[in-house]
């Protein structure tokens, strides 16, 4: 076999002269990353040494770009290199004590970089950061079980057999008393229909607006794809609306900029996964656009219970209960396991919703419902928030002091509220970042997975759910996103 080689003018301006092996059936990123570790072994690469961009290495080599972006990101997350926004690509400090430590440990003690990559390849992540998922480790298991006690004592005979499809009586009381109290929510018992999650609440909706014709329905540039498939699977079509520094661009609705949906999907109170409230003008658009179309909006209020540095922002259903429809769960407050999620209706939609759960026959268990209205009647619920809002605060709270020590460049958007934050990274970084977060075992999302296909803006960034980890399993990851960011 031709042994092709190539040689970056970039690093010879350092006083290195980099050979990279292009045709021993490495790779070509193997092969830059063994050069660029072999010259940091023999000292041509000093500690502290910075090195090329990546756009300009893949030039000099002939590369793609992002070859060498990713295996920067790789030596970055083994710790040969490091990288800071403003500061580019460097050698590590400590980079020169890693064969001494593999000497140390005779060759056969993996390093802890080396412990993480095997976890990554065998998609065993150390540490998790996804969104959308509380500390389920401080799930109130003690009062919950209190509270099931009295259910089940308490529980008539008709709990046992199959029951009103709205959902229990008992449950349904405690979510108009709660609802009202805690979100402004205008919500009758009868007009509320206890379901499994949102996701449930979704696809009854979607039926129902596609048994009444409606063929589009408008949602947010970001969001969450598994609601976008949900509707199509409804047969109803989604286009994204408009973006800006203040959210999204309601007014867009009655400007036609999304042609004519029937219904639009959207989170104000803590817009997912951005961040931020949708602002008053555009909430009383939203309602406008509304009445003068007959036109529904499903309000997802996925965690309107945490906010931190904001006066509550009120649920949009309060604003016209006749055209919003109002969609709450368990799932971040208590635990997604719970599978308890509820829907508070226009009278207009109760009937034919009710009959579209009537025949799916997918419901929560009656004794869980039972359970949770008791949980909620005691008062438990709401001190059981009280005491996770704290400690996500704090949380929250040492997640943006140590971005500020550790990576002083990346900005933190959408932290208010909710249980997760946006970390802004420079274009073209999100792929890299992400890239090392795996080989350092941790499991992170980017904003690209959470952009509607045909959303017209884009920007590189991280979703970082700062609730998911339990108390003691946060520091470690915590520290680790702090080693793959820029």
């Amino acid at each position: 076999m031709t042994d092709h080689r190539a040689t970056s003018d970039a690093m010879a301006a350092f006083g290195t002269d980099l050979h990279l092996d292009i045709g021993g059936g490495t790779g070509l990123r193997a092969g830059l990353m063994d050069a660029l570790r072999e010259a940091v072994r023999s000292g041509r690469l000093a500690p502290g040494t910075r090195l090329p961009s990546s756009r300009t290495l893949a030039a000099d080599l002939g590369v793609a770009r992002n070859t060498v972006a990713d295996a920067y990101a790789e030596l970055v997350a083994e710790g040969w290199l490091t990288a800071r926004q403003g500061s580019g690509t460097r050698v590590a400090r400590r980079a020169a004590l890693l064969p001494a430590r593999r000497a140390q440990a005779g060759g056969t003690s993996p390093l802890p970089w080396q412990r993480a990559r095997a976890r990554a390849r065998t998609g065993r992540p150390l540490h998790t950061l996804h969104p959308g998922t509380p500390d389920v480790g401080s799930f109130p298991r003690a009062e919950w079980l209190k509270a099931a006690r009295r259910a089940l004592a308490d529980a008539p005979h008709d709990a046992f057999g199959y029951g009103d499809p709205r959902g229990r009586p008992e449950l349904r009381a405690a979510l108009a008393e709660y609802l009202a109290r805690a979100r402004g929510v205008h919500a009758d018992p009868d007009r509320i229909v206890v379901c499994s999650g949102f996701v449930h609440g979704l696809m009854l909706v979607g039926g129902v607006l596609r048994a009444r014709r409606v063929r589009d329905v408008a949602v947010e540039s970001y969001g969450l794809d598994v609601h976008w498939r949900r509707l199509a699977d409804a047969g109803l079509r989604t286009s994204p609306l408009p973006l800006d520094g203040r959210g999204t661009r309601t007014e867009a609705l009655a400007e036609g900029a999304t042609g004519r949906p029937g219904a639009v999907l959207i989170t104000p109170a803590h817009q997912f996964p951005l961040g931020g409230a949708l602002p008053p003008d555009r909430r009383a658009a939203l309602v406008d656009w509304a009445r003068a179309s007959g036109g529904l909006v499903l309000e997802d209020d996925y965690d309107g219970e945490f906010r931190y540095d904001r006066q509550p922002v009120g649920a949009l259903q309060g604003l016209d209960p006749d055209r919003v429809v109002y969609l709450g769960t368990a799932s971040k407050s208590l635990a997604p396991g719970l599978r308890l999620g509820w829907m508070v209706l226009p009278p207009h939609l109760v009937d034919e919703v009710v009959a579209a759960k009537g025949d799916v026959e997918w419901a929560p268990g009656a004794l869980d419902q039972l359970t949770l209205a008791k949980f909620l009647a005691s008062g438990a619920y709401d001190r059981h928030v009280r005491s996770m809002r704290l400690r996500y605060r704090r949380r929250r709270d040492q997640l943006v002091t140590a971005l500020a020590a550790r990576a002083p460049g990346v900005r933190v958007s959408g932290i208010a509220a909710g249980l997760h934050a946006v970390l802004d990274l420079p274009p073209g970084t999100e792929r890299p970042v992400l890239h090392a977060a795996a080989l350092q075992g941790l499991a992170l999302q980017g904003l690209h997975a959470f952009r509607h296909p045909a959303a017209t803006t884009t920007r590189d960034g991280l979703v970082v759910g700062y609730a998911t980890p339990t108390d003691s399993a946060w520091p470690g990851a915590l520290e680790a996103l702090c080693r793959v960011l820029p």
